[in-house]
């Protein structure tokens, strides 16, 4: 990932086992640990975090390529601010209208 200053969407995308009980426990601490990070559930094995930069979301992805479940398969991918806007959503049969960008938390 490239290091833009255009707002960004991070998406993680996964394929977890769950034939154990040991993977159950492990596919839900790497969910937890998402949103732990920041986060959201889009769907159920899609998440996705809006960040300023392609910069900011680099601390996620290290800590998300520390923490991968043993046999699972993990995507991350970045889309512009502005690629995210434009993507089509239905739910039902019915198109949704795109999230908003999110408000940024200022700390002093």
């Amino acid at each position: 990932m490239s290091g833009s200053e255009e707002p960004v969407w991070s998406l993680v995308m996964f394929d977890l086992p769950v034939k154990t009980k040991q993977q159950r426990r492990s596919a839900s601490e790497f969910r937890h640990l998402l949103l732990d990070v920041g986060y959201q559930m889009a769907q159920l094995s899609v998440y996705v975090r809006f960040s300023p930069s392609v910069a900011s979301i680099l601390p996620c992805i290290r800590t998300i390529k520390r923490n991968l479940p043993e046999g699972g398969e993990v995507r991350i991918v970045a889309v512009t601010d502005r690629q995210w806007a434009t993507a089509l959503r239905y739910s039902n049969g019915y198109q949704e209208i795109p999230e908003e960008e999110p408000m940024q938390l200022t700390i002093f």
